[in-house]
């Protein structure tokens, strides 16, 4: 019989541990490390007395990963290991996140082909709200563009065309406690975390468009980047910016759906 209780004293060990097994056989398989897992929930907001984890015993079988900021909430991610599926835990974690967020709105991301939990998602009250492309990029030659010291953050999303998903938002990047830089000048910039290759922000103010800066900016990040680049969760509904990753050489990598409960 497993209990539910929030993960208020949790390693990440564990978490990342029970994340990798509910996450194995995924279309892309996690892999996670004890400090990717941890950086990438940080970056989140993630609160462990607001999460929801499931137990057997004192192994963590399930779980859900949410994180606040204000009145909104976001999951960042919901898993239950192999060896304990069908038997409605995740239903149960969810459930009881819903009861106990103080939150107006709770945001959540799923692979496009997961219809099972899609399913359980709109049963729990969530509406699809955007469809969300994933790609990765490597550079194929190497481009240096200047480091900006203390990048205005406020300032590069405003030239932005359409609305960061949560993990891609100002105040995400502001809460990471792994190093990023921001790259770029006046007329444009690109954020990357060069640990891991994430890119949370890259835009180009209307004006300084078609001259080639977006795409110097990108390989430059990837320039910097330990690891090739990850441009997660970009608006299906931009074209244009597909258009300019494709030309960039960029790849696609999945589809996910964003849907909020409120």
């Amino acid at each position: 019989m497993t209990t539910i209780r929030n993960l208020t004293g949790v390693s990440f060990e564990a978490m990342t541990e029970a994340f990798n097994d509910a996450f194995s056989d995924y279309n892309i398989p996690a892999r996670y490390t004890v400090d990717y897992l941890t950086n990438l929930v940080t970056r989140r907001g993630y609160r462990p007395d607001l999460a929801a984890g499931a137990f057997d015993g004192d192994r963590l079988v399930g779980f859900v990963f949410n994180c606040l900021d204000g009145a909104a909430a976001y999951n960042s991610g919901t898993g239950v290991v192999i060896s304990h599926r069908r038997r409605g835990i995740a239903r149960q974690l969810m459930q009881h996140s819903i009861d106990t967020l103080p939150a107006k709105r709770y945001v959540l991301e799923l692979i496009e082909s997961n219809e099972r939990a899609a399913a359980l998602y709109r049963e729990l009250g969530f509406v699809e709200t955007r469809k969300l492309q994933c790609w990765t990029y490597s550079a194929h030659e190497k481009t240096r563009i200047t480091e900006i010291a203390n990048g205005d953050l406020d300032l590069i999303r405003s030239w932005c065309d359409f609305d960061p998903s949560w993990q891609n938002s100002v105040a995400s990047v502001r809460r990471a406690s792994e190093p990023y830089v921001v790259l770029g000048n006046e007329d444009g910039a690109a954020v990357v975390f060069t640990s891991n290759g994430d890119v949370p922000l890259l835009a180009v103010k209307r004006s300084a468009r078609r001259q080639g800066l977006g795409s110097r900016l990108l390989a430059a990040a990837a320039t910097r980047a330990n690891a090739p680049l990850r441009i997660l969760n970009i608006d299906e509904r931009e074209s244009g910016i597909a258009t300019f990753l494709e030309r960039c050489g960029a790849q696609r990598t999945v589809r996910q759906l964003e849907m909020v409960r409120t």
